[in-house]
């Protein structure tokens, strides 16, 4: 027998029945799968657009990019009541299932866009029984989203024929444009075609979409939403009949962009105009060069490391042009040059006046010579850098250190990729391009060069450019070493033809260093011009050589055009910007007597009042340091007084007993010394 207490207890039974099969049956929200991505260019111009894994394309349904008109009429069609039930129109529902039963057959299925969409994230035969499903999960999908997620969710699953999910990927792949502006037959259409995407598919079938399409322009004609002009002038129109591509401009530079972060719509750094004009340049370069050539190159707005725009290669249709290039490691040549020299000012080495041999020199079993194989005596400094002479060069890294000059660039975010030794230490080579570094590795460097000496990683999304722009950075060089190496590249030999850009009115006046890699393989010019960094690199994907192909012949060229359209897409001011500094620069310290060979020995590791760490590492017991020093002749070694051990080559090596202060010494055959103090640590202090 029923009463109130058992009524009670029934219905208070089966609403937490209700509520438990809700949470342990939650409905399947995350089936909306993997988002296909649209990248723009930073003012909002579509480059690329990428499909989900499967080759879908399926975009978010973001009511912000879909026009509002469009989002009207399809709730008008679809669920007039959309707003005001909970999931299912009980009153809709019941006219379609009397307007069945009068006709025979299935006329209306009373499902709301909430039902729709759990049907999409659930497909099943279309039965009774699924409609009941579809009628819980309604429900259940309407606790969990608002109604605009709802909306969201079921523009982004719409399907519409072939490949094609959600509203905006078909108006791509229909009309070619985003959903955010829709004219009164795209709209008809649109909410035309997911009612039977295979049947009714523009590119297969124009006659029944055309029919359909039509058939719903009269409908919203009857709601109000279109004016009966406007349903006569949708009936005018012809459908679409094909499917037209999705745009795929930027191909190297848009894949980095998308990588750089969530998988989403994203706005780059790039800029749509500056992007074409890299391209066509970049195309023509290597047609001129030969069937097997490619160009790369890249622009960074300095300021802000935004990548301007980016040609991993000239053409995909060329050999290797599938390969991003600019990302790919390559000997530098020579472009490293100018990161030496100014490494050496900071060390009060040298300065750009100082004058430093150009003769025959062996550095142990290396002897550099210049790419014309000849030697020009004592030169400045300046001039070394500005004509590319390898000897000052390797001299001039000789007294910075290779391994340290290679530990600074690393830190910047430009690791050299050392070949040939079983240690992989850097070596005298890294000065004329014995290592590998990439050209987007290289933009980072002369950006910095650009920025006061300040290294900053490369930014590729726009919504992080103001972050960049704050970021403190890392210091490469001293912001006056830099402004100096800048004011020296400026004055260097331009390309044949080309007047210098301070003698030119409008012109940008570029700070360039060019490089070319061993047998010809790799042709380089990097530089500086206005507020952008500029990288290009010229020769084979495979690594074949192309000899006579230099960077000041093939790649230099190339640079000056680049600045140019640089300066004209986005205004810059032409002027390069070195940053000049009103702080008193350091004595050199008898740079000019630096090279000269009478001089007392000098110990390069380990230096003057450095921490050196002797205990264990991961486990391991240290190894022992290797002393290093430069003089004349072969230098004898003590700690404490005591002559250094040497290990099997001869180096001098020192293994310390215990933690504590000690003094280092360097005799050179002439009975010159120097000493350095340092600390060991073998524990916490």
């Amino acid at each position: 027998m029923l009463t109130p207490r058992r009524i009670v207890i029934g219905m208070t039974a089966l609403i937490f029945a209700v509520v438990l099969a809700d949470m342990l049956l939650p409905p399947p929200l995350d089936r909306a799968g993997e988002i296909s991505a649209l990248v723009t260019d930073r003012e909002g111009k579509p480059l690329r657009a990428f499909p989900t894994s499967d080759g879908r394309w399926r975009f978010h349904g973001d009511l912000d990019k879909i026009d509002p008109e469009f989002i009207e009429a399809l709730i008008r069609v679809e669920d007039k009541r959309f707003r005001a039930h909970r999931g299912t129109d009980w009153a809709g529902l019941g006219r379609a299932l009397i307007d069945s039963v009068r006709a025979g057959r299935v006329v209306s299925g009373g499902s709301t866009i909430t039902m729709q969409t759990a049907r999409m994230l659930e497909p099943r035969d279309r039965t009774v029984g699924s409609k009941l499903i579809e009628i819980a999960r309604a429900w259940q999908i309407e606790r969990r989203l608002s109604k605009d997620e709802i909306l969201a969710l079921y523009l982004t699953l719409t399907p519409y024929g072939g490949n094609l999910e959600g509203v905006r990927a078909a108006s791509w792949s229909y009309f070619g444009h985003e959903a955010d502006r829709l004219s009164d037959d795209e709209i008809a259409l649109l909410i035309a075609l997911p009612q039977s995407p295979e049947v009714r598919r523009p590119d297969r079938r124009p006659g029944q979409a055309r029919k359909a399409r039509d058939w719903v322009a009269t409908k919203l004609g009857r709601y109000g939403v279109f004016s009966a002009a406007d349903v006569e002038d949708v009936a005018s129109l012809p459908v679409p009949d094909r499917r037209r591509d999705f745009p795929m401009r930027a191909w190297h530079g848009t894949a980095k962009a998308l990588a750089s972060g969530p998988r989403e719509d994203v706005r780059s750094t790039l800029d749509a105009g500056l992007q074409a004009e890299l391209e066509a340049i970049a195309l023509r370069a290597a047609e001129a060069e030969g069937a097997e050539v490619q160009v790369a190159a890249l622009i960074v707005h300095i300021p802000t490391r935004g990548v301007r725009a980016l040609a991993g290669s000239a053409s995909r249709d060329r050999a290797g042009g599938w390969l991003d290039l600019t990302a790919q490691a390559r000997s530098p040549g020579s472009t490293l040059k100018p990161f030496i020299y100014a490494m050496a000012f900071d060390d009060g080495q040298a300065a750009p006046h100082t004058r430093i041999s150009d003769l025959p020199k062996r550095f142990a079993s290396y002897q550099p010579e210049n790419f014309d194989r000849m030697f020009r005596g004592d030169v400045r400094v300046s001039d070394a850098l500005q004509h590319s002479l390898n000897v000052p060069a390797v001299l001039m890294l000789d007294r910075v250190g290779p391994e340290r000059f290679a530990a600074q660039l690393a830190l910047a975010g430009a690791r050299p990729r050392i070949q040939g030794g079983a240690s992989h230490e850097a070596g005298l080579a890294l000065a004329l391009g014995g290592a590998g570094l990439t050209a987007r590795e290289l933009a980072v460097l002369y950006a910095a060069l650009g920025d006061g000496g300040v290294a900053k990683p490369l930014v590729w999304r726009a919504g992080e450019e103001p972050a960049s722009h704050e970021r403190m950075g890392r210091r490469l060089v001293s912001e006056e070493s830099a402004a100096d190496i800048i004011r020296i590249l400026q004055n260097a030999p331009t390309p044949e033809g080309r007047m210098p850009g301070r003698l030119t009115r409008g012109a940008p006046q570029i700070a360039f260093k060019t490089g070319t890699s061993y047998g010809f393989r790799d042709s380089w010019a990097a530089g500086v011009s206005g507020q952008h960094a500029i990288v290009v690199w010229v020769g084979r994907a495979d690594g074949a050589p192309r000899p006579g192909k230099t960077g000041r012949v093939t790649a230099l060229p190339l640079l000056f055009e680049i600045a140019d359209r640089t300066a004209h897409h986005l205004r810059d001011e032409g002027e390069g910007r070195t940053r000049l500094t009103t702080q008193r620069r350091r004595d050199p310290q008898q740079a000019l007597q630096a090279f000269l060979p009478d001089a007392p020995p000098e110990i390069l590791f380990p230096p003057a009042n450095a921490e050196l760490w002797a205990g264990s590492v991961d486990g391991s017991p240290a190894r022992p340091f290797v002393l290093a020093g430069r003089g004349e002749g072969r230098l004898a070694w003590y700690i404490d007084g005591q002559p250094s051990d040497t290990d099997g080559a001869g180096a001098p090596v020192w293994r310390p007993g215990q933690a504590g202060f000690y003094t280092i010494t360097a005799v050179d055959p002439q009975g010159r010394s120097c000493q350095v103090r340092v600390r060991v640590l073998t524990g916490p202090s």
